[in-house]
């Protein structure tokens, strides 16, 4: 990274040239033309200093402390830290993430498209006495392990070109994952100098997480393993370590072995939305009790938990039956839709039929600003959305489903423009 000092010394050399340029200029300019050419030349504008950039060289001197503090050796946050930049590409990306901000049926035609699906089924071939021998210690089935591999890197193809210690500094040095990258950074160092590495061996997503099953640094030390038997936990070149760390960590985060993660359901006439928010689980005789049925019209099979009711399309889309099992995919990535992602291609990859209920594709999605809105009117109507971010997560859902509640509308927590117009035409009448 250009330090202060270095820029300015970049500005002066410019005006130097350019000085120098204009004197060449008079030298070769005949007497008639020496009056014109004898005029001031326009000064040449200093580029503006974009101030967060200052705030990001100042994180980095500022952090060194703290990594330091931590056991970073200083030679090695130095060759770490001090060439890199704020990279504006991770912040994009970090708006832009597609568990958030697209619709489910979108992320999932990528995700559990027909080509994913056959090159799962040709990786459980190809490893198939790896994959027999992990799901045999770890408990975690092999079409769980390859799905996650999929959807992390394509099978190993995809696994990202970002520096890691740019990446994470970027998130590190402001906005609202700070936290995260901060403990992610030190990790990340910590890794570099214990496993010998070099920064640029290591290469990451725009969030910091690398390998064949794009681990993040810190569970690197908590859950990697080494799954060849070469004495090394090598996640970028070892499809073998990545896949028993990724069964390592499911197992540390309470896989139950021979468990579902769920299926599709249907649900009765009359049904009440506002107990399916894929989190409020209750025994199977409940929803029993209730009416809830396989997809195909069968009785609920025994289960070892309790379950929840998952609307990802609202209540005219597809409803599912959760276990402890999913809650355990969302461990590995914090999104509803990432995890049914990764349980709905490893179902498809042993042979299950694809979704049976259509998606309400209709429904268009709502753009960054209507996202900032749908929180906003959500918050002057007096319903807790959260911090205003533009990501409609489980706290804007469930407030959703408070205000669908109060107003006789099917409470499936579901933002969609029909109801973005309802919230407006609500605040409207509040005299907001």
């Amino acid at each position: 990274m250009i330090s202060r000092w270095g820029i300015g010394v970049l500005i002066r050399g410019s005006l130097g040239i350019a000085v120098l340029t204009v004197l060449a200029a008079c030298a070769t300019t005949s007497p008639g033309e020496a009056h014109h050419a004898n005029l001031t030349p326009a000064p040449v504008a200093a580029p503006v200093p974009d101030p967060e950039d200052a705030k990001f060289a100042a994180f980095i001197i500022d952090f060194r402390a703290t990594a330091l503090a931590a056991g970073i050796r200083p030679e090695i946050y130095d060759l770490s830290m001090n060439r890199i930049q704020r990279n504006l590409r991770v912040e994009q990306m970090n708006l832009e993430q597609p568990e958030f901000v697209k619709p489910v049926w979108s992320y999932l035609d990528v995700a559990v498209s027909d080509d994913r699906v056959a090159n799962g089924r040709a990786q459980l071939a190809a490893n198939a006495t790896m994959l027999a021998n992990l799901e045999g210690r770890y408990g975690v089935p092999k079409e769980i392990l390859v799905a996650i591999w999929g959807m992390e890197s394509n099978y190993g193809t995809a696994m990202g070109g970002f520096n890691m210690f740019e990446a994470l500094a970027t998130l590190a040095y402001d906005g609202p994952r700070q936290d995260y990258a901060r403990r992610e950074l030190l990790a990340a160092l910590r890794m570099e100098q214990e496993e010998g590495l070099s920064p640029s061996q290591m290469t990451s997503s725009w969030a910091g997480a690398f390998g064949n099953t794009q681990f993040v640094p810190s569970s690197f030390f908590r859950d990697a393993v080494d799954g060849n038997g070469d004495g090394r936990r090598d996640l970028w070149h070892s499809a073998a370590d990545s896949l028993a760390s990724t069964a390592a960590l499911l197992q540390n985060a309470g896989w139950q072995k021979n468990a579902p993660w769920g299926y599709e359901v249907s649900l009765p006439q009359g049904f009440v939305y506002e107990l399916a928010d894929g989190e409020t689980t209750h025994p199977l005789a409940f929803w029993k009790k209730l009416g809830v049925r396989t997809v195909t019209g069968n009785d609920l099979p025994l289960a070892p938990s309790d379950a929840a009711i998952y609307l990802p399309g609202g209540w005219h889309g597809p409803a599912f039956i959760l276990f402890d099992n999913f809650r355990v995919v969302l461990k590995y990535n914090n999104a509803d839709s990432y995890a049914l992602g990764v349980c709905y291609l490893a179902d498809r990859m042993r042979g299950a039929q694809p979704i049976m209920t259509p998606w309400p594709r209709y429904e268009q999605p709502l753009t960054a600003d209507q996202r900032t809105q749908f929180q906003t009117e959500l918050k002057s109507l007096g319903y807790d959305p959260g911090a205003i971010d533009g990501v409609l997560g489980h706290k804007v859902r469930n407030a959703l489903r408070m205000f669908q509640k109060d107003h006789g509308i099917p409470a499936d927590g579901f933002p969609t423009l029909g109801m973005l117009g309802q919230l407006t035409a609500a605040l409207s009448a509040k005299g907001g």
